[in-house]
């Protein structure tokens, strides 16, 4: 490997989704303002000062940090993702909201751990690849981890409830298996497993089903599950081809569901119209292609891996917040990164792209 300077059209790529999704949080929060000032307050300063300016700052500190010493500390990493995602089980420390207990208060804010999960399972999963890549294609050191790793973060996200985080850990543990060498039969049967989990789940958990039921007939009940999907579309229709305009949306006052949360989206389509809509979905784009191709120039197993990792965590969880606003998708619950609200999440995902930025710099 030789060095070379942090990727230019990455980076120029980060620096716009998180400008155009700061001034869409913006105007999406004005809906709060219109109704509750102090939760305004609450919500533009843990955004704006946790996640923009923190998040700048941890991202600056994360490019400068030698990657592999991530490698070395790997399982250290992992162990302590899991024992802080273990937390929101504390009394006096957890926070509940809407059925879901997966945050924790540190006093100023609150934070949810599963976002030090989501990066300590890349982590020591691309480790553990790059290690013995020579033998990923077998049953014992390849898919059998896999599966290890992903039950035990299973087991901890689902009692919270959070099947949202699991599922990108899903999406991101398959794409650095398939990448570090193992198998398609295996690929196969882990959507077979995935499957018969669902279908647990589904007759288990009754917000899993309301979730399916809602999708395939999203009209059935307008005004109980199906009212955040309807009330979505509506936005987005109304938006037409050029948008109302910044801070112009009808549907974050008092109407659309979680305007600053996962319908953001719907927000920003209201607004800025299907162009606008376009030109975000093609930032996420062009993010995800200029990753991965920085991932196609590492040398190093570790760092190639960690980059098809972070790259497929943010850029997944991006498209089903978009699939499942446009109806494409079951409803999910899960935030759009860069844009929803959330400081601590806007944080690690800054962090975790300055990860890439410094492998980056490894680039053959």
């Amino acid at each position: 490997m030789s060095k070379t300077r942090i990727d230019i059209p990455f980076l120029i790529s980060l620096a716009v989704l998180v400008i155009v999704g700061y001034l869409i949080f913006t105007s999406a929060s004005l809906g709060l303002l219109s109704k509750q000032a102090i939760k305004y307050s609450n919500v533009a300063f843990n955004q704006t000062v946790l996640g923009l300016l923190c998040g700048i700052v941890i991202c600056f500190i994360t490019s400068k940090i030698d990657y592999k010493l991530y490698r070395k500390y790997s399982f250290l990493i992992f162990i302590f993702s899991v024992l802080a995602t273990l937390t929101v089980f504390i009394p006096g420390l957890s926070i509940s909201h809407g059925g879901a207990t997966r945050w924790i208060t540190l006093g100023f804010a609150t934070f949810q751990p599963s976002e030090l999960l989501k990066i300590g399972f890349i982590i020591f999963f691309s480790a553990w690849i790059a290690k013995y890549k020579d033998k990923v294609e077998t049953w014992k050191y390849g898919f059998l981890p896999f599966l290890i790793l992903l039950a035990i973060c299973c087991a901890i996200l689902l009692i919270q409830p959070d099947t949202d985080t699991f599922l990108i850990i899903v999406f991101a543990g398959l794409a650095i298996f398939l990448v570090g060498g193992g198998k398609w039969k295996y690929i196969f049967i882990s959507g077979l497993i995935g499957l018969v989990c669902l279908t647990a789940l589904a007759f288990t958990k009754p917000y899993v089903m309301s979730r399916i039921t809602t999708f395939i007939n999203p009209g059935a009940n307008a005004l109980g599950s199906g009212y955040q999907i309807q009330q979505s579309l509506i936005a987005i229709g109304s938006g037409g081809v050029f948008g109302r305009g910044f801070g112009q949306s009808i549907q974050k006052f008092n109407v659309l569901p979680e305007p600053i949360g996962d319908s953001i989206f719907a927000v920003a389509s209201e607004e800025f119209g299907f162009l606008g809509a376009s030109f975000l979905i093609l930032l996420f784009v062009f993010f995800s292609f200029r990753g991965l191709k920085i991932a196609m120039g590492i040398a190093d197993p570790f760092g190639r891996l960690v980059v098809v990792g972070i790259v497929i965590l943010i850029v997944s969880q991006a498209y089903v917040n978009i699939g499942a606003m446009v109806g494409v998708l079951p409803l999910s619950g899960i935030t759009l990164p860069f844009v929803s609200h959330g400081g601590t999440a806007l944080f690690m995902t800054l962090a975790e792209v300055g990860i890439i930025l410094n492998i980056s710099k490894n680039r053959k």
